[in-house]
Order: structure tokens, then sequence, then C-alpha cells
């Protein structure tokens, strides 16, 4: 359901129909992280860009039905991470990405930091069997189904890589139906999955594009590439997301800080 901004600032606001229907409700979440969940989804989808200004602490808390209160806190917590920007007598404004050193980022989240619109396409979805190596490093029983989702990764309107996500199919298969041309798979399964992406392990090393990789990322047939494997865990300690990334040489950087 939409709702209609303009007769909110009016002093109408929304009923309590269009606060659940702007966010919906899940048994036992806080309201504050309600509000914040609504805050990323936005930016997440673009809707919310670096420098776009977020409602204030009071339009939050009429839009969501809760105290000015808890609307404080939801936007405190999001400036504590570094999401927006509170600017004495300016409002709240989304803050420019950061760049952090040995932290797991999306590619999204990677390719804002640089600055860059990043814009993918679903070139396949669904589940798959008889993937038994990816299976077992996933933890999972050889005979297991994955949800396979490959995308490519545009900066502007030139592909860069070529991404294949693996999950447990059993878990995760809900993710299939989300527009991951559009959201991140990270904050989808944070926010609908309940999983907190910790840590990866990962294997790089150089490969060329073979006849289908060339075509995907519209290069020559044996162009060099940056091949990336990703086994990717949860907070708890858990295996949860296999990625293969295939990532245009000329187009990326790897930057590595050492200490002695």
């Amino acid at each position: 359901m939409h709702t209609n901004w303009d007769s909110c600032e009016s002093g109408a606001g929304p009923t309590m129909n269009e606060v659940i229907a702007v966010m919906p409700l899940h048994k036992g979440e806080p309201a504050y992280k309600r509000i914040q969940n609504a805050i990323r989804e936005r930016i997440d989808s673009g809707e919310l860009k670096p420098g776009d200004v977020v409602e204030s602490e009071r339009e939050l808390a009429r839009i969501h039905g809760v105290s000015l209160m808890t609307a404080r806190h939801a936007l405190a917590d999001l400036a504590q991470e570094g999401i927006v920007e509170r600017r004495h007598g300016a409002g709240t404004f989304v803050a420019p990405p950061q760049i952090h050193f040995n932290r797991l980022l999306s590619y999204t989240e990677q390719m804002a930091g640089l600055g860059l619109v990043i814009r993918s396409k679903v070139v396949s979805s669904g589940i798959v069997s008889r993937e038994q190596d990816i299976a077992a490093r996933l933890g999972l029983s050889p005979t297991c189904r994955l949800v396979k989702i490959e995308r490519i990764r545009s900066a502007g309107d030139e592909p860069v890589a070529l991404e294949v996500c693996y999950l447990s199919a059993e878990e995760y298969s809900a993710v299939i139906d989300k527009a991951l041309d559009r959201i991140s798979l990270f904050g989808t399964l944070e926010r609908e999955c309940g999983v907190e992406i910790a840590y990866a392990d990962e294997e790089i090393d150089a490969t060329s594009a073979d006849q289908r990789s060339a075509r995907l990322l519209s290069i020559p047939i044996g162009s060099p590439l940056l091949r990336m494997r990703q086994l990717i865990f949860s907070s708890k300690g858990r295996a949860t997301v296999y990625v293969l990334g295939l990532y245009r040489s000329g187009r990326h950087t790897l930057r590595i800080r050492r200490f002695r």
C-alpha cells in the first residue's frame, strides 16, 4: 500500500492501517527496530541516497505510531552505526558510505564506498541439486538442495562482475522471491531471515573468461578475471552462503592493509 506522505505533512497523519502497511509488524521486534529496518530498506533500494533528508523524530513517531523517545532511539543507533548523520539545526541525513579495512561488505556496499552506483541483473535463480562440493562447504549433506542465484553487477552501463550465490534451500528458499536486482542479499538475510552476517573465508586467484562468462560480462573469451570464492559465516559461526565471484580484473584492485 502506498502512503500519501503529503497528507502526513498536512497534519492528518496516517491511520493505524496505513502504519501497518508501511512497516509490517514482526512479533517480538522492538518498535525502534521497525523504524530502523524501514530506513535501511529505503537506503538499500536506492529510494534514499547519501545526503538525502531522513524524516525527523517527530515525523517518524507519527508515521509509525510510536513515542518520540522511541523514534529518537532509532535515529541515535543509526547515527552511531554511521548510516545517518544528525546535523544540529539542520536535521538527519543519509550518511556518505565509508570504506572499512578488514570489514566484510556486500558488493553493493563496496561500490558505494567508492562512490559508484551498482546495478544488478538476476540472470537465473532457483533450486538446484547435485552440487555436492558446495553443499559440503556449507556443512550440508551431499543430497541437500541449494538455492542458486546468479547476478550480473554493473557500474553505470558496464558489467563488471558475475556473482553466483548458494544457500540452503530448506532454510532460505524465500530469498528467491525477493527483488535481488534492487536490494542486498546480505540485507535480506539479516532483515527477513534473522541471520547476522559476521565474517568470511576467502580464496582469491586469477582465471580467464570462458564463453559464457565472456558473453555475460561483454568481454572477449580468455580475458583475465579475478576469481573469488567466499564462504560466509553467521555470527553463530555457521556457514550460510557460498559465493563464487568473477570480477573484471581491469575494474578491480585488491587492497590489503598489513601491520607488523
